[in-house]
C-alpha cells in the first residue's frame, strides 16, 4: 500500500509515507520516526488499525492464490504495491503458478530501491515507478509492456491504494480505463476504507491521519462498488476484508475491520 501523493525528488525521513506506515503497522524494519510518529497518532485513537493492516494484507494472499489457482490467471498488475515483505505477489503466485508474471507499481522513493532489489530475483517480475493518477504512462513504461499483455487475462490488484485518490483526482476514471484495456476473464481485485461501521470515529480518524501525513478518503459500500461497474464479483462478493474467502475461521471483531474487499471478473 502506498499514497499517491507526487514523490519527491530526494527522500525526506521527516515526511511520513502511507507506504512505510503500513510496514510499521505490518511489524516491518523499513520506516522512519516520523512514519511511527504518524501511525501512533492514528493508532492512539484506533488501535484496530493494526488488524486492519494485517487482514488487508491477508486478503492480498488469498485473493492471489484464487487467481493463480482458480482463476487460472498468469499475469499480475499490482498498483500502488508498497514496501515488499514476506509473501509477496509473485511469491504467491509462483507457489501455484510458476510461469507467473508479476509488474509492481509504486512511487514512494523507498519503495523504489526496494522494487529494484526485487526485479533482480526473477526475470518474470519487473518494478515501475509511477502515479496511478498518471496511468496511461504508467502503463506505456517499457517494464510494464514487456511483461503484461492486456490482450490476455491479467489480475489488476489495487489493495488499499484507491483510498488515497480523492474524488476529484478520478479515481473511478483510472480504474475505468483499466477495465476497458483488460481482456475478458481478468479480475480486479480492490479494498478500501470504509466509515460504514462507525462514520463518526471515521471522520475523527480521517482528521488525524490527515494532521499526521497521510490523508485518505473513507468509502461506503456502494461507492466502493461502483469500482466493480462493468464486472462480475466473484463471491463472497464485497464483504469486509476477513470475509473474503477466508481459510481459517479466526475470532475477529468485524465490527471494528473497516476494510471492504472485493474481486471482480470482466466477462
Amino acid at each position: 500500500m502506498s499514497d499517491l501523493r507526487p514523490a519527491p525528488q530526494v527522500l525526506d525521513p521527516n515526511v511520513p509515507s502511507a507506504a512505510r506506515i503500513y510496514d510499521y503497522a505490518l511489524g516491518g524494519k523499513d520506516n522512519y520516526a516520523a512514519d511511527r510518529a504518524a501511525a501512533d497518532k492514528v493508532f492512539a485513537i484506533a488501535p484496530e488499525m493494526r488488524a486492519m493492516a494485517r487482514q488487508n494484507r491477508a486478503f492480498l494472499g488469498r485473493a492471489v492464490r484464487y487467481l493463480a489457482g482458480e482463476a487460472g490467471i498468469r499475469q499480475f498488475l499490482d498498483l500502488g504495491s508498497g514496501l515488499p515483505t514476506q509473501q509477496n505477489v509473485h511469491q504467491v503466485a509462483k507457489e501455484i503458478a510458476p510461469e507467473s508474471r508479476v509488474v509492481y507499481v509504486d512511487h514512494d522513493p523507498i519503495v523504489v530501491a526496494h522494487g529494484e532489489a526485487l526485479v533482480a530475483t526473477s526475470p518474470d517480475v519487473a518494478f515501475v515507478p509511477g502515479d496511478l493518477r498518471r496511468i496511461d504512462d504508467v502503463l506505456d513504461h517499457p517494464g510494464l509492456r514487456r511483461l503484461i499483455d492486456f490482450d490476455r487475462p491479467v489480475a489488476v490488484l489495487m489493495v488499499a491504494v484507491l483510498h488515497f485518490i480523492p474524488d476529484g483526482e478520478g479515481p473511478y476514471e483510472v480504474v475505468a480505463r483499466l477495465r476497458d484495456l483488460m481482456a475478458p476473464g481478468s479480475h480486479l481485485a480492490v479494498s478500501s476504507v470504509t466509515p460504514d461501521p462507525h462514520p463518526e470515529e471515521t471522520a475523527a480518524l480521517i482528521k488525524v491521519s490527515t494532521s499526521a501525513g497521510a490523508p485518505f478518503v473513507a468509502r461506503s459500500h456502494g461507492e466502493v462498488t461502483r469500482f466493480f461497474e462493468g464486472l462480475d464479483l466473484v463471491e463472497p462478493g464485497l464483504v469486509s476484508a476477513p470475509e473474503w474467502r477466508p481459510q481459517i475461521a479466526r475470532a475477529v471483531d468485524l465490527d471494528k475491520m473497516w476494510v471492504l474487499a472485493g474481486v471482480g471478473r470482466k466477462p
